[in-house]
């Protein structure tokens, strides 16, 4: 054995050997019959959740005003039990000189009632919103308006098995949150670089960094309560192929993966791609190398933070081009993410049992897999 696997296969055994705990992950057959689709409300002209977002979201223009508008109204009036926090900042871009550009993080969070905030993991759910300042007019229908209402579909969908959940806890089990963040400035305004990128994302992190939580809480920091750094980015197109990139979480892509594949098996999901969208199930440790796709996730991972990291490689065609555009969404391919992710959330919160039951139709058996998940700390 070469020494660089000799080290892998060390570096593999420590983790799991740090793993505070692991838990079988499996949902039934009849678990994911009940994960809705969004259906109608991804319609790029009328959808009630992606229309509204199919539009220039520059950050600091009018556009981007609306994007935030959309959101906070639909937590508002759909989901009035999250929490709405924000964090604002400004900085200068390259192409706007002395002047000061706001960036405005939208973050939407959902603890079991009383919890101390210290005290909550959460699994948190990430996509940016923001459009590109170049080309003129550039919406981004998979760069991130599509990601964005996949996990407005997905917060709306798991309510109401939450509250169920919490209202019936007997208070033994450790306090789970949950936590969507819609990120402003992921887009460079010029060229893409440490300073001309991620401002929004560079900002929360370093703020969630310095901000301490009680000094017998749990967890010592906002960043510490992130129990899972889900990044959602560049989804909507057909036959995407998106890899496992770090070994820490290979689990939960796993994880992931699993459920794409029994979904597939019952007919639940409506794209027919020549591959899974999540094909790297069997990716040993020692393909797994330090590079990595520059996303919003870097602060946080750059400050400990698990990050599982949903973009497709190679990049669809229409990235950063005038063709990511409602138009260009291959609307199945769109829907089928949202279900996946949904499906993924609700096995996390171990919520299956709590959600609404849709109508039955003709069964079909999938094969049933335990993936056996552990979040490692390092």
């Amino acid at each position: 054995m070469p020494p660089s696997a000799i080290l892998v296969s060390i570096f593999t055994l420590f983790l799991a050997l740090l793993a505070p705990a692991v838990r079988s992950m499996t949902l039934t057959d009849d678990d994911l019959r009940n994960i809705p689709s969004p259906g109608d409300d991804f319609d790029i002209n009328n959808g009630k959740l992606l229309a509204p977002i199919l539009i220039p979201r520059v950050a600091g223009t009018e556009g981007s005003l609306r994007a935030q508008q959309h959101f906070v109204d639909f937590f508002r009036d759909n989901l009035p039990e999250w929490a709405i926090e924000w964090q604002n900042t400004t900085s200068k871009t390259p192409v706007t000189g002395d002047k000061d550009v706001p960036f405005s993080n939208l973050i939407f969070r959902r603890d079991p009632p009383g919890a101390n905030p210290g005290e909550v993991g959460r699994l948190t759910l990430v996509a940016h919103y923001d459009s590109k300042y170049e080309p003129e007019g550039f919406i981004g229908a998979i760069d991130s308006a599509a990601p964005c209402a996949m996990l407005m579909h997905v917060a709306r969908s798991i309510e109401h098995a939450l509250k169920a959940k919490w209202e019936a806890d007997d208070g033994l089990d450790e306090p789970k949150g949950v936590q969507i963040i819609f990120l402003d400035g992921e887009e460079a305004f010029l060229h893409w670089t440490d300073t001309d990128s991620l401002y929004g994302a560079r900002a929360l992190a370093e703020e969630w960094d310095n901000q301490f939580h009680g000094a017998m809480s749990t967890y010592r920091t906002p960043l510490d309560s992130i129990s899972l750094f889900l990044l959602l980015d560049l989804l909507g197109t057909s036959d995407p192929r998106v890899p496992s990139y770090f070994l820490t979480t290979h689990w939960a892509y796993k994880a992931m993966a699993q459920l794409e594949k029994r979904m597939r098996d019952l007919g639940i999901l409506e794209s027919k791609p020549a591959n899974p969208f999540l094909p790297e199930s069997d990716k040993e440790a020692g393909r797994f190398g330090r590079s990595f796709v520059d996303d919003d996730h870097r602060p946080f991972m750059e400050r400990g933070v698990d990050i599982l990291h949903i973009i497709p490689s190679p990049f669809p065609k229409v990235w950063h081009k005038m063709e990511d555009d409602g138009e260009h969404l291959d609307l199945p391919t769109t829907r089928d993410w949202a279900k996946i992710t949904t499906a993924f959330v609700v096995e996390w919160m171990e919520i299956q049992d709590q959600m609404p039951k849709l109508p039955a139709a003709k069964p079909k058996r999938s094969v049933t897999v335990k993936t056996e998940s552990q979040r490692t700390e390092l």
